[in-house]
């Protein structure tokens, strides 16, 4: 027997003395609560099964670590399929549990491997505590780093509430606290949470992360923020995020934020790769720069377009800094465009189709389809379109009006097609008199005071004015009577109470009848209709297809009429009565 193999002998046999003497004298270790079971085992269940010391350069006992054994060299250790590898493992025979240092690794069953500078483990709860530069690398290569994690292998679950990050290969997550179940992969992800890939950040409070879906459950304040343009972002208070679409499923006090524009409503849902949004129930798109907003029970935004839609009832509010327009529909479109001079600006655009409505203080209109230029100031009116203007009404086949930007006031008004324009004569009584002008072509232009002042027409022109002069000696207005004029060009000017046609050119005619000589089929133009029922008092009006007013029921004044008809009827009775009577014979 050589020497070394005698000096090895008497190592392990002293190793082997000391350990079954100082049994007695072991101490227990005040453990942390964590390793507590809360519930009290059950009866007659099978005693815990020890943890098993595989291997081990050396065995040591003595007063280091307060009498009780511990191992060095090359530790391994198994309990319950798992294996334990560390530099050095005290042993707490009487409890199950051991104490790892150095070099730590523990090899779960299931694949899952944590690796740290100490670990604790008890082997009958089967919980364990790795502390300092703490790794959990799950089967499929999720891997957790923190500085402290509570590990129980009963319910596949990993704690930490230091600080740590987890990365996926695609993305990092950085939390204060987490809970990870290793068996559903899902992560509950508590206090302020960052999760970050290559183009997007998500920063939200109590968030659950599912490793094998990617998709994220947020259940409290969260926003998702584009990195190559920060104004982009999601917030919202509750939904679904899926890191690997970059789809989002929202559902509490959501917002979309996208080229400058904001999008609300009750449910949204919006991916971030292809721009496309959608939203139900108080749905609001909010165009800050525009200063305008829509509103209504569905939208839809596409960003790459620059384009969105809304129905279900929608209106929409341009703010201006005297007065305010609203624009309502059974859908409307806005979006954005280059300009055709320059690409780098962008012009807005506004259009509302089916039973288009409009309001502005100083006009209001309704057509089958509005179509609105809101960087150029120019509204088009297609389809039956009808505008009223403080007391004056515009139709044709086409409307156009032309917005000072500046001023925020109406300039003019392009009126293509079957254009008429009617006025009451005097707006404070109600006898069915009406001023009148129409051609095949119209122009109306806005005076001072944001009333239409002049109105000039192209082809077949014609006119009804009703005429007035002042009394010498009461000072009173008495009406002459009323003058029909047709011509090719007429040029006329709407006063408070009359129109005066200051131009008449091209094959004018002009007649002025006393209203004794004029009868009633002759004081209306063709086509004439003077809509009480449908027009637009206030805003709120453009909420329904229409307010439905009552009618209004003019007075009809005909009686120097029917006074000159009746002596013109007598006159002719008594002509006849002198015309000798043919007797039979």
């Amino acid at each position: 027997m050589t020497n070394f193999s005698f000096r090895l002998i008497i190592g392990l046999f002293v190793c082997i003395s000391s350990f079954i003497f100082a049994q007695d004298n072991q101490k227990s270790l005040q453990k942390d609560p964590y390793f507590t079971p809360k519930t009290a085992p059950q009866k007659n269940a099978p005693p815990p099964e020890k943890v098993k010391h595989i291997h081990s350069d050396e065995l040591r006992k003595d007063e280091k670590y307060d009498g009780n054994n511990y191992f060095t060299g090359n530790v391994q250790f198994s309990h319950q399929g798992s294996l334990l590898n560390a530099d050095l493992v005290i042993v707490y025979e009487e409890q199950n549990f051991i104490k790892a240092i150095g070099n730590v690794k523990l090899q779960n069953a299931d694949g899952s491997v944590i690796t740290a500078d100490e670990m604790e483990y008890d082997g009958n709860t089967q919980r364990g505590i790795a502390r300092k530069n703490v790794v959990l690398i799950d089967p499929k290569g999720t891997v957790i780093k923190t500085e402290t994690m509570y590990y129980d292998r009963v319910s596949n679950q990993a704690y930490y509430n230091t600080g740590g990050t987890i990365n996926d290969g695609k993305s990092t997550t950085y939390s204060k606290s987490a809970t990870y179940f290793l068996t559903t992969r899902t992560i509950d992800l508590s206090g302020r949470v960052k999760i970050e890939d290559a183009q997007y950040t998500l920063e939200g409070d109590n968030v659950v992360q599912n490793q094998n879906t990617n998709i994220v459950n947020i259940n409290g304040p969260t926003t998702i923020t584009n990195k190559k343009n920060p104004k982009n972002r999601i917030v919202t208070d509750k939904g679904n995020y899926n890191m690997n679409t970059k789809e989002a499923f929202l559902y509490k006090n959501s917002r979309v934020y996208y080229n400058d524009k904001i999008l609300t409503g009750d449910e949204m849902y919006y991916n971030q790769l292809t721009g496309f949004g959608k939203a139900t129930g108080n749905v609001t798109l909010d165009d800050p720069n525009e200063r305008r907003w829509i509103k209504g029970g569905y939208g839809e935004i596409y960003e790459k377009k620059d384009s969105a839609m809304m129905t279900k009832n929608p209106y929409a509010v341009k703010a201006l800094e005297k007065d305010s327009m609203y624009f309502a529909a059974e859908k409307i479109l806005s979006f954005q465009k280059p300009d055709s001079a320059d690409v780098k600006v962008k012009k807005s655009f506004l259009r509302a189709f089916r039973k288009g409505r409009f309001y502005k203080s100083n006009a209001q209109g309704r057509a089958d389809s509005i179509a609105f230029n809101e960087t150029d100031g120019v509204l088009h009116m297609y389809t039956e379109p009808i505008l009223w203007s403080n007391g004056k009404q515009v139709t044709g086949d086409k409307v156009e009006a032309y917005f000072n930007t500046e001023k925020e006031n109406i300039d003019s008004l392009k009126v293509i097609g079957n254009a008429f324009a009617i006025s009451k004569v005097d707006s404070l009584n109600m006898k069915d008199e009406f001023n009148q002008v129409k051609g095949r072509l119209m122009t109306v232009y806005y005076g001072a005071d944001n009333n239409i002042r002049e109105a000039k027409v192209i082809g077949n022109g014609q006119t009804i004015t009703y005429s007035d002069d002042e009394n010498g000696q009461t000072k009173q207005k008495e009406r002459i009577g009323i003058t029909l004029s047709s011509c090719g060009i007429i040029d006329a000017i709407f006063e408070e109470k009359a129109l005066y046609v200051v131009e008449c050119n091209i094959g004018a005619a002009s007649d002025t009848y006393p209203m004794s000589m004029i009868e009633p089929a002759k004081r209306k133009l063709p086509d004439f209709n003077w809509n009480t029922k449908d027009r637009i008092l206030k805003w709120q009006d453009i909420l329904v297809d229409t307010p439905n007013y009552p009618e209004v029921k003019y007075e009809s004044d005909n009686t120097l009429y029917d006074s000159a008809q009746k002596v013109i009827e007598d006159e002719k009775a008594k002509e006849e009565a002198k015309k000798p009577k043919r007797v039979r014979r």
